[in-house]
């Protein structure tokens, strides 16, 4: 059997107890190969009960010598960090040491801040972009997506991103199998890999009725029909026009819009995920045929799909 990967979670001052969470996937990765995997400590830089950002603390270890760990993943608090010079020094030595190091959502500035994000492909929490590229220059930032690997280096999104980023891991080191058994594990709604966006559109789409998120619901499940204004209505027993007066105002737009943003988001899920043709993606999703679909895109984010496959990068190869 061989040794267990160790895996040191750095925690920062303040620290945000959902930086606690990526030892989940470690953890689940054990349990269903039954065996010891991984071998995750708690890390700080002094050692001893570190303080959250919620007022409770936690037992740590001090900082190791960096070589002693497979992977270390460094986890923040809920704002910018500052970065103590000896934990700067100990992250660019890990850098040359360790197989991976990780940021985690704002953790991302703390790699930055020790010069290990200079012409390298990051990304961290969308809310904090524009503070992370003022910052930051040299570092190619991309806040669509979920994680990103760039070599030995690994930065994540905000807070649950860390999840899927751990997953990732799981998958890199033992395989897909593994890796979707423990996002099934996890409740993980599905196993998204890096190349997802942030933020959903749907998201600014919030209706506060049972009777509309039904409605929404209804079209998620049911993308392959035509979902015509009259098989909404239906849905929500309402007339057609009743149906779109109430939609807009609860949601701000038309029931065929929010129809048409599930379909792309969809669509853009499998270009990232598959290499279906482009056709069957767009049958896939409800789109009559790829033009269809091409329009919507441009619509709804301002790029063609084959230029969304071509940015999600290659599948990744076990």
């Amino acid at each position: 059997m061989a040794a267990a990967r160790r895996v040191g979670l750095v925690l920062c001052p303040d620290f945000d107890f959902m930086g606690l969470a990526v030892t989940s996937p470690f953890e689940m990765a054990n349990w269903y190969a039954g065996e010891r995997l991984y071998d995750v400590r708690l890390l700080s830089e002094q050692g001893g009960r570190l303080r959250a950002g919620l007022g409770a603390d936690v037992a740590t270890e001090p900082l190791a010598e960096p070589d002693a760990f497979d992977t270390v993943l460094v986890a923040a608090g809920v704002g910018i960090p500052t970065t103590a010079p000896g934990l700067a020094a100990y992250i660019r030595a890990a850098a040359q040491s360790t197989r991976r190091l990780a940021g985690l959502c704002l953790g991302a500035f703390i790699l930055a801040d020790a010069g290990l994000l200079d012409g390298r492909r990051a990304t961290t929490h969308w809310y904090f972009a524009p503070q992370f590229r003022a910052r930051y220059p040299a570092c190619k930032l991309d806040v669509d997506k979920i994680y990103i690997a760039d070599d030995n280096i690994w930065t994540s999104a905000g807070m649950s991103a860390a999840l899927d980023l751990a997953v990732g891991m799981v998958e890199r080191d033992h395989g897909r199998d593994l890796a979707t058994s423990v996002a099934r594990g996890l409740v993980m709604e599905r196993r998204r890999s890096g190349g997802q966006a942030q933020r959903s559109a749907l998201l600014e789409v919030d209706p506060p009725t049972d009777r509309i998120q039904t409605v929404l619901a209804y079209a998620r499940r049911n993308l392959r029909k035509p979902l015509t204004a009259e098989d909404l209505a239906a849905v929500a027993c309402l007339s057609p026009r009743q149906l779109t007066r109430l939609f807009r105002a609860e949601t701000g737009t038309s029931p065929a819009k929010a129809v048409e943003t599930i379909r792309v988001e969809a669509a853009k899920l499998m270009l990232e995920e598959s290499r279906l043709p482009l056709e069957e993606i767009a049958q896939a999703v409800g789109f009559a045929n790829r033009e269809r679909m091409r329009r919507s895109f441009l619509r709804v984010y301002g790029e063609v799909p084959r230029a969304i496959r071509q940015a999600a990068g290659p599948l990744a190869v076990m």
